[in-house]
């Protein structure tokens, strides 16, 4: 396929996916006001049920569609508006932060019946604090709620590089006892941290996520380009997917396909949003009805954007 036809492919699903969504700019609160408040007021959000789970989309590079989307938590405080982690995430502590996690974990399961439902058959995956993989039974909630449909393409768990590898042998456990129950481990930020390949080779992982202050720019910064095409190559070589996050520009997008990126996130796609606003963009693309009656198995999201493109 010539390159000029890919890219027209790559634009279709561009607009397919960000006409019209809700933008993600609420004020951003002060850092340290911030801070000192976190676990009051993750506290008050669970006790509320002010929190969601918003969904960026993310797209499979090389067939032009929907491959999956990251959950990502937001707070819906009636007065402040939507809460963005940064606001209340920093100061928490690992009661707080534990009870956190399994919350967002029983709802992520829980909303993939909902864009089952709707006719979407999507991956998710969920941000997951390394400490929090040994502190919780993560294996046993996912197994005990997970859906029951044969069709469900399991969850992935993202952890940061940083953070995984502190403790390669103890990461490469949890990552076994994961795997059992339907969850891969996706490495979050690379290049932020500061691994070998070495010992990335003795980790079993799904996917590698391209710290987006590499991909940013990536099309004109020689440097960056470099350090995008090698984690690429190294995560093919691991039998591992690549992906670009924090895509902004449509120069970036390009770059990443002549490199041979599996997936991309990021603005320039589309946003994260509510998974009302996410299912019924989908249903306005691809002209969905609003829901459809429990039967065969969903069609796969993928094949349907690529249909409507």
């Amino acid at each position: 396929m010539a390159v000029d036809e890919t890219q027209a492919g790559l634009q279709r699903v561009l607009a397919a996916l960000t006409a019209g969504e809700p933008d993600d700019a609420s004020p951003r609160p002060d850092g340290a006001a911030a801070a000192g408040a976190a676990a009051g007021s993750l506290d008050e959000a669970l006790r509320e049920t002010w929190l969601e789970l918003w969904y960026q989309p993310k797209i499979d590079i090389k067939q032009r569609c929907l491959a999956g989307a990251e959950a990502l938590m937001r707070i819906r405080h009636p007065e402040q508006g939507i809460r963005l982690p940064e606001s209340f995430l920093p100061g928490a502590g690992d009661d707080i932060m534990a009870r956190l996690t399994e919350h967002a974990l029983l709802t992520v399961l829980r909303d993939w019946t909902i864009f089952d439902a709707a006719g979407f058959n999507l991956r998710l995956s969920i941000n997951v604090p390394v400490h929090l993989l040994v502190r919780l039974p993560i294996a046993k909630i996912v197994t005990e709620n997970r859906p029951k449909a044969d069709y469900w393409p399991g969850l992935i768990v993202e952890v940061t590089e940083d953070q995984i590898v502190r403790d390669i042998r103890r990461s490469q456990e949890i990552a076994a006892n994961l795997r059992v129950s339907g969850i891969t481990v996706a490495i979050d930020d690379f290049g932020a941290g500061y691994s070998s390949f070495s010992s990335l080779r003795e980790l079993s992982f799904a996917e590698l996520k391209l710290n987006c202050s590499f991909v940013k720019n990536c099309a004109a910064d020689a440097t960056n380009a470099a350090i995008c095409q090698t984690a690429i190559d190294l995560a093919h070589r691991f039998g591992s997917a690549a992906v670009a996050e924090g895509i902004e520009s449509v120069a970036d997008l390009q770059a990443m396909q002549i490199m041979g990126c599996d997936f991309g996130q990021g603005h320039l796609i589309a946003p994260p949003m509510p998974i009302k606003d996410f299912i019924a963009l989908l249903q306005q693309r691809m002209n969905k009805p609003p829901a459809r009656p429990a039967a065969p198995p969903a069609q796969d999201a993928g094949e349907a954007v690529a249909a409507s493109a």
